[in-house]
């Protein structure tokens, strides 16, 4: 069985770590080198870093940001936001990135998960996945959460895991910031369609939501932003609290 990971997730805007409620009303957290740095030294598992207007702004996540992350941490990280191509990728995976996270892109053109995992390996492939629930049905979500797909989000998570993908990174809109815990009901149905490892993301608000998580669905990562950014949970008391609850952790 994965061990489950803790996953710090810095949301980019203008080179600042923000954070919001449900993708709206974004305050600044802090630099996400510093930040970065400093979840390294608390034992984080991974980092995941998404530059959550390049879409909306039609361009490229920062590069000069990958290259300082990649002599500053020793950790894996994925990067995303803006990617559309496999140069993008390239680029960003020479720079010192460890996978890449693409959301808008994927749902507007599916072969390029395909065309990335050929190229350099499912390994590097985090599909991420924006999910509402709208009249009892789950859909996916694209530009930041601003735009709704005729997509059903388990068909979807279907789709990329046929095409190639190496991971999903399913965020609850529902539940983002609210600090209410994760979207059970929903990772519990993804995980049923979907052998992928899963990453659980919007809703931790406190050490037993990450139990929760860990314990009722098949998730192998759980990924948190608030909570870490504004120190209401360290991440070394957390994999502590995770051990005495009996839960394997990396």
């Amino acid at each position: 069985m994965l061990k489950k990971r803790i996953i710090p997730c810095l949301d980019i805007k203008d080179g600042k770590t923000v954070k919001g409620i449900q993708f709206e009303d974004l305050r600044i957290a802090g630099d996400p080198v510093e930040l970065a740095k400093k979840y390294v030294k608390d034992g984080a598992d991974e980092l995941v870093f998404l530059d959550i207007t390049a879409t909306l702004e039609g361009r490229k996540t920062l590069i000069e940001l990958v290259e300082k992350l990649s002599l500053e941490i020793n950790i894996p990280f994925t990067i995303g936001g803006g990617i559309s191509s496999v140069q993008d990728v390239e680029a960003l995976l020479k720079a010192g990135a460890d996978k890449v996270s693409i959301n808008s892109a994927a749902v507007r053109r599916p072969e390029l998960v395909r065309e990335i995992a050929q190229q350099f390996g499912n390994q590097c492939v985090v599909v991420a996945i924006d999910t509402k629930n709208i009249d009892g049905e789950d859909y996916v979500f694209i530009n930041g959460g601003k735009i709704q797909t005729e997509l059903k989000t388990i068909d979807w998570v279907k789709t990329v895991a046929d095409l190639g993908a190496g991971e999903i990174l399913l965020t609850s809109m529902d539940f983002d910031g609210t600090k209410n815990g994760f979207d059970i009901r929903m990772l519990q149905n993804i995980s049923k369609v979907c052998q992928l490892p899963i990453i659980a993301s919007g809703g931790a608000g406190k050490m037993g939501d990450f139990t929760e998580v860990f314990t009722r669905t098949n998730v192998t990562g759980a990924l948190a932003a608030s909570i870490f950014h504004f120190n209401e949970i360290k991440i070394s008391d957390l994999k502590e609290n995770l051990k005495q609850n009996k839960i394997s952790i990396r």
